[in-house]
């Protein structure tokens, strides 16, 4: 009996030493190296991109910069260095599962597969798929695209819901992956093909931000619904609290609005009632 205790015992001891082993939560290591890792995209506007001094800037990162403040309080520290790393939409959720990043601020839509890899904070925005094209080429729907070439960046969920759809609605088009926005642009006005799907605000952007004024237009359809959320390390529930609660603050507060208006004001207007709703839902107590 007192031998099967003590290997009871003995159990319990190797085992909690070899939890105890393991390497630390993102809020220690950020303590022990005061150093706090974003991971940005390039070419996201208006939620991440860099400006004309390289910088990265953006709707995402200005929360993400906040949620460091967060941290810097929480742990207490005097100074916290943020470090930026850039990634694209095949490497962004792979970067923070390896501990290269802390969190990852862009325009990445929360969902249960992605969950295998990484964890998410709370919605930071809701969105849908559309299409950009030229206005002459008439293209207002998925039917639109029959017998054409549609650029995607490859790896996103619009990729996927865009090739799903198509082939449900048994429309005949050809799917052309780019590794960026950017790319998909081009390919516009080198005539490779007739629209670029993307989210709906990232589309609004990339017309804005073309060289002619009136030279692409944003179809009507919307053929998916995006909700965005920072991507965290998987099973850091402490992190991700700090995060959460950085995030209800600024719902609660209402200074959401301002990073908004910042950020929308000149591209899509007043928030729609949707978002309205997942800021309020959001806005949770203390």
């Amino acid at each position: 009996m007192q031998r099967g205790v003590f290997a009871v015992l003995a159990l319990v001891f190797f085992c909690s030493q070899g939890i105890a082993a393991e390497p630390g939560g993102t809020l220690e290591r950020i303590k022990s190296t005061g150093t706090f890792t974003i991971a940005h995209r390039e070419e996201s506007p208006p939620f991440s991109f860099v400006d004309e001094q390289k910088q990265p800037v953006g709707y995402a990162i200005d929360l993400c910069l906040r949620i460091a403040k967060a941290v810097k309080d929480q742990l207490g520290l005097a100074e916290l260095d943020i470090r930026y790393v850039a990634v694209n939409s095949e490497n962004r959720l792979q970067t923070v599962a390896d501990g290269a990043a802390d969190i990852e601020c862009g325009n990445t839509t929360n969902t249960l597969s992605r969950q295998q890899m990484v964890d998410f904070t709370n919605t930071i925005f809701i969105t849908g798929a559309s299409l950009l094209a030229r206005p002459e080429s008439n293209i207002t729907t998925l039917a639109d695209l029959r017998g054409k070439a549609v650029t995607v960046v490859e790896g996103t969920t619009t990729e996927k819901v865009l090739t799903e759809r198509l082939k449900r609605e048994l429309i005949d088009a050809s799917v052309v992956t780019v590794k960026d926005h950017n790319a998909g642009v081009e390919a516009l006005e080198a005539g490779k093909a007739v629209a670029h799907a993307g989210d709906q605000l990232v589309l609004i952007g990339l017309a804005k931000a073309a060289k002619k004024p009136g030279h692409f237009a944003l179809a009507s359809e919307v053929f998916s619904y995006e909700p965005y959320a920072l991507a965290v390390r998987r099973n850091d529930a402490d992190f991700r609290l700090v995060a959460n609660r950085a995030l209800a603050q600024l719902y609660r507060s209402g200074e959401i609005g301002e990073i908004y208006k910042r950020w929308f004001g000149d591209w899509g207007g007043k928030p729609s009632q949707l978002l309205l709703a997942m800021f309020a839902l959001n806005a949770l107590p203390e």
